[in-house]
């Protein structure tokens, strides 16, 4: 056990240096959405992500490859951050949180769709040249900015800001008036990162070595937390309109709260956590349908696209970190426990931001000041 622990964390360091990379494009791509348009920057992360991705799969060294990933991350951070505050102004307030979530929920079709090539890509070719596909299939995402580029226009509140000249500045997110509400964001972003990269990264690893599944087995319990995503994606978007963003967080941060204590830290069987995958699955993932639209209604149009993109991405920086902690407390205690702790105190975390920040379901941007 402690040697597959070993090769998980030599995996870990570069998922770490992939996330860190994806924070700071997140961050970036922010920043520069609220200087030259939402959707210019939307594509420039696109094809910067499809490029990067490319050329991993071209990739004739180890020193090559991590450069190309590290690169693609920017892109790969930058796409959230550029189109989420995009959804967030075209879409009316009253459909905000239902809109920017179904969004979302592409996240897990495309992991069951990576799922799915991976297995096919590696039961028909060799294993040296399968994984270079899989990355070279990165490539294809680069086409939507026909499509983006022919049919996407700025938001009308993002071209009436310009207009007034309303031009905002990076620092302005840490002014007196919007830092709190800054530093709340990143906290809920942080708890929301953090609970999903507990579970996620080490979910595999927990399952193989201190339940005792076979590979395909693991595959298998793997699907149905795939599964459980992509519907509470949906779920928590619709529940975000009807209950409102902050009591959405409250439900979703104490149900993942409470699933992944029972997944990790008691003695069920094999068939059960079967079952419990799902609602696993569920909670983690669909927490995030309404952070774009909440975040969105947070900050003023001219910093919106810096206050939202470094929110998220502090999260996700800082996130990216627990499932290292958890690696090398694992020396110590069992990994289940490790997981179970750490992701129970992010969302407890989130918990705690959602009820100091403000409710803003409803809330019409062009009245933000």
């Amino acid at each position: 056990m402690k040697s597959v622990l070993g090769g998980g964390r030599v995996v870990l360091a570069g998922d770490v240096q992939g996330r860190a990379a994806s924070a700071l494009g997140g961050w970036l791509a922010g920043l520069i959405a609220d200087r030259v348009g939402r959707v210019r920057t939307l594509q420039i992360t696109i094809l910067w992500f499809a490029l990067f991705t490319g050329l991993c799969g071209l990739a004739q060294s180890y020193g090559q490859l991590l450069a190309a990933r590290a690169l693609m991350g920017l892109g790969f951070g930058g796409e959230w951050a550029a189109g989420a505050v995009l959804m967030g102004e075209v879409i009316a307030a009253r459909h905000r949180g239902k809109a920017v979530g179904a969004v979302q929920s592409g996240w897990a079709l495309g992991w069951g769709a990576a799922a799915l090539l991976y297995t096919i890509m590696f039961s028909i070719l060799p294993e040296q040249t399968a994984w270079r596909v899989l990355f070279l299939a990165g490539i294809l995402p680069s086409l939507l900015v026909l499509y983006i580029r022919r049919s996407v226009e700025e938001p009308a509140v993002f071209r009436a800001a310009r207009e007034s000249g309303a031009r905002g500045r990076f620092w302005e997110i840490f002014a007196p008036d919007i830092a709190p509400t800054t530093a709340l964001a990143a906290l809920l972003a942080t708890g929301a990162q953090g609970g999903y990269y507990a579970i996620t990264t080490w979910l595999p690893t927990y399952l193989k070595t201190v339940r005792g599944l076979s590979v395909f087995n693991t595959g298998g319990y793997l699907g149905v937390v795939i599964a459980g995503s992509f519907c509470g994606y949906l779920v928590s978007a619709w529940l975000s309109d009807q209950l409102g963003r902050k009591r959405n967080f409250y439900l979703f941060s104490l149900c993942s709260m409470a699933t992944v204590l029972a997944y990790t830290l008691t003695p069920i069987s094999d068939r059960a956590m079967l079952v419990l995958g799902f609602p696993l699955g569920f909670f983690a993932s669909g927490i995030f349908s309404g952070m774009g639209a909440f975040f969105t209604e947070l900050f003023p149009t001219r910093i919106r696209g810096s206050g939202q993109g470094f929110s998220y991405n502090f999260g996700r920086g800082v996130g990216a970190l627990f499932p290292s902690v958890i690696g090398f407390l694992s020396a110590s205690m069992p990994l289940g426990r490790a997981i179970g702790i750490f992701a129970a105190a992010a969302y407890a975390l989130l918990f705690v931001a959602a009820v100091l920040l403000p409710e803003t379901r409803g809330r019409e941007l062009a009245a933000i000041a």
